[in-house]
């Protein structure tokens, strides 16, 4: 066997590291995301870069809605994908952020798909991270989350 893979092995047949892993990736992807909207990460390697193009997207993502909606509808984006991450981060009402998340994440991928075709929810893993909030939606117990703090 290989050298350390019996001890990974034996720490992802334990759900709670899977279930934390779960929500920091994303978590950190959400913030990821709301950083580029506001310039945090480098033009080479940013998505949008900066609120105006975001809102462009958004446009794009949405045909049908009315031109004055969409900053709107991009503030909410932005607020509930800030919101979703800080509960996930800090494991408060999990398993709602969780499913909201992939909720939310299955939308993005649809409106995609629709949109600009599949090649982009596919390429940026859009249905793998909407799956990934479903997972963590029904895996119960609790491990470094406020949750367990609060049921007491």
């Amino acid at each position: 066997m290989v050298p350390g893979l019996s001890y990974l092995s034996s720490l992802m047949k334990n759900n709670r590291y899977i279930k934390l892993f779960l929500r920091l990736a994303l978590a950190s992807s959400f913030l990821s995301a709301v950083a580029d909207r506001f310039g945090a990460w480098p033009e080479n390697v940013s998505a949008w870069g900066n609120w105006q193009s975001f809102v462009a997207y958004t446009a794009i993502l949405n045909p049908w809605s009315p031109d004055p909606m969409v900053p709107w509808l991009a503030m909410a984006a932005t607020l509930a994908e800030t919101l979703l991450a800080c509960c996930l981060l800090i494991g408060f009402k999990t398993e709602w952020a969780a499913r909201i998340s992939g909720v939310l994440l299955l939308i993005f991928a649809l409106s995609m798909t629709f949109s600009t075709g599949i090649k982009g929810p596919l390429d940026y893993s859009v249905f793998v991270a909407s799956s990934a909030g479903f997972a963590l939606s029904v895996m119960k117990g609790k491990f470094l989350e406020i949750d367990q703090w609060l049921q007491n």
